[in-house]
């Protein structure tokens, strides 16, 4: 009996203390407008994560201070009712939408409709104001939010000993305090951070290769905590759960206790079964450094999450390629003399859901013809890259290790094939059971 008493009150004692931690701000049912998208089951949830960019107090060293808070991520999960599978949608930061009203709070000076940029709706109208932004774009009932601060990400990863990556090429960034070499390694807190903000040194210095690198270190750390070496530890479990909930402001309906109930119900549910999405996108012709989304995929992908729905069971297929474009990496080298003509290129594969691990020059110039290399390890992927361009000739290198493809594009250029209207494979994103080194 009394080791029953024992266990139950630590029992208790730790979830005080986690209760404790958690932050919450009340958003009221009037704030997120009379006309909210009807909720599809009972069972499924549909959670708004924000990362937040507030640089002041701790965060103060990420950046110089603004005023007001943006939101430097901004996720939808989705958990479907039966509890077997769950999907992450992103959303880019630098997509250029039609953004609805949200009235003034507090210092807040509150939003008119307007087409901007879809992370003006925190810094105008804070979280209500994202909430009712993602329900009025997508259709999609929300339940809940979570807002993570960056010093709370860092806790978070620490608790969990580190997250594994892995990088193509060495990382040597000062805005974002990250000096890496290349090659498969562990990450933990500031190195971390410095990785999932990191935007300008990597790929093609885009909002969306940011977004690829935090999905995939989203799910490294999704596997981790998923693993025995987490869940058998009460200790690190413990500690993970601690930093979790010290970082987080959730509404208040989003208590520990549901969060508890969360995890018991979806212990069954293996890495693989986590999907990450982003919105399907292009590159604004009119708005230059904006995107905007592509229909009717990215309605179909909304239409998807709303229902309760699986891809597969949505008729939602990617492409007949062996290996999707979401596990390729491609360094793209310009063989002409057109300046920038790389960087396009990049631009267009990225938008294709290619993933873009280095922009350069060939080591000489001209090329007359675009070729592809790639080496035994690379063999399988070569076939999904030749579908999407218009001419290009494989040459295979014996020896080299590396799985990426080298695209050197040549005087002979005629550019990407067109994508048909009913080709969704930008949908299938990845899962938290892919292996970063393994692309």
């Amino acid at each position: 009996m009394t080791i029953v008493l024992i266990v139950v009150g630590v029992a208790v004692g730790v979830y005080v203390r986690l209760s404790g931690n958690v932050k919450h701000i009340d958003v009221a049912a009037d704030e997120l407008g009379a006309t909210r998208p009807p909720k599809a089951s009972t069972t499924a949830l549909n959670v708004l994560v924000v990362g937040s960019d507030q640089r002041d107090g701790k965060n103060a060293k990420y950046g110089h201070r603004i005023d007001g808070e943006r939101t430097d991520t901004i996720m939808l999960a989705h958990l479907s009712s039966k509890r077997d599978n769950a999907m992450v949608i992103s959303f880019p930061r630098d997509s250029l939408v039609q953004l609805p009203a949200c009235r003034a709070k507090g210092n807040l000076p509150g939003q008119r409709p307007h087409l901007g940029m879809i992370n003006e709706s925190f810094n105008s109208g804070g979280i209500a104001c994202t909430w009712k932004t993602i329900e009025t774009l997508t259709g999609i009932h929300i339940d809940h939010f979570v807002k993570v601060d960056f010093s709370g990400f860092k806790g978070m990863v620490n608790a969990v000993g580190g997250v594994q990556v892995c990088l193509p090429e060495p990382i040597d960034d000062k805005k974002a305090l990250l000096r890496l070499p290349a090659g498969r390694q562990t990450l933990k807190g500031e190195q971390a951070l410095g990785y999932v903000r990191a935007r300008y040194s990597l790929g093609d210095g885009s909002d969306i290769g940011r977004i690829q690198r935090q999905q995939m270190f989203v799910a490294s750390m999704i596997k981790k905590v998923m693993s025995g070496e987490t869940l058998t530890d009460p200790a690190r479990l413990f500690g993970f759960l601690d930093a979790a909930t010290k970082s987080v402001t959730t509404d208040p309906g989003l208590t520990p206790s549901v969060m508890k109930d969360l995890a018991d119900s979806v212990q069954g549910l293996a890495a693989g079964q986590i999907h990450f999405i982003t919105t399907p996108w292009r590159y604004s012709l009119t708005h230059p450094g904006r995107v905007e989304w592509v229909q009717p995929q990215a309605r179909t992908l909304f239409r998807v999450v709303a229902g309760d729905k699986t891809l597969q069971g949505a008729g939602v297929k990617g492409g007949q390629s062996k290996v999707p474009r979401s596990k390729i990496q491609i360094e793209v080298r310009n063989g002409t003399q057109r300046g920038g003509l790389a960087t396009q290129v990049a631009a267009a594969l990225e938008q294709r859901g290619y993933h873009i691990a280095k922009i350069g020059d060939a080591p000489r110039r001209p090329y007359p013809a675009t070729t592809i290399l790639y080496s035994p390890n690379g063999a399988a992927r070569v076939s999904t890259l030749r579908a999407d361009l218009m001419a290009a000739a494989p040459k295979l290198v014996p020896t080299a290790g590396t799985a990426r493809l080298v695209l050197t594009v040549g005087d002979d250029w005629k550019g990407l094939k067109a994508q048909r209207a009913e080709e969704l494979e930008a949908l299938r994103g990845t899962d938290a059971g892919h292996d970063s080194c393994a692309v």
